[in-house]
């Protein structure tokens, strides 16, 4: 089931405050990134969050985790986002870990 233009207004709009975030289109369901950094994937009208120990210390002892697509990483599954500081706290400590995307050769 694709994501709902809906429910990525509604990511973009709870994550706004924590930087400049933005979701790309991928496959039919989107890359969500953070100041300049991918910090998760949006499917089936749920977050995949990268998992690292500042998420996993926000998110609680057994926060629930799950794979975006057939062959993907374990990620985070971040669904609770109506509380607008939890969600900018979870998505700056995760953003703190991450590292910044390779650059490509150009040739």
């Amino acid at each position: 089931m694709p994501v709902s233009d809906k429910y990525i207004q509604y990511v973009l709009e709870q994550m706004a405050p924590a930087g400049e975030v933005s979701a790309r289109k991928m496959f039919g369901e989107y890359g969500l990134y953070m100041d300049g950094k991918i910090m998760g994937l949006v499917c089936d009208n749920h977050v995949f969050l990268k998992k690292t120990s500042a998420g996993a210390k926000y998110l609680g002892e057994d926060p629930l985790e799950g794979y975006a697509y057939p062959g993907a990483r374990l990620s985070y599954i971040f669904d609770d986002l109506d509380d607008t500081t939890f969600v900018c706290q979870v998505m700056r400590a995760t953003w703190e870990e991450l590292p910044f995307p390779k650059q490509k050769n150009k040739k």
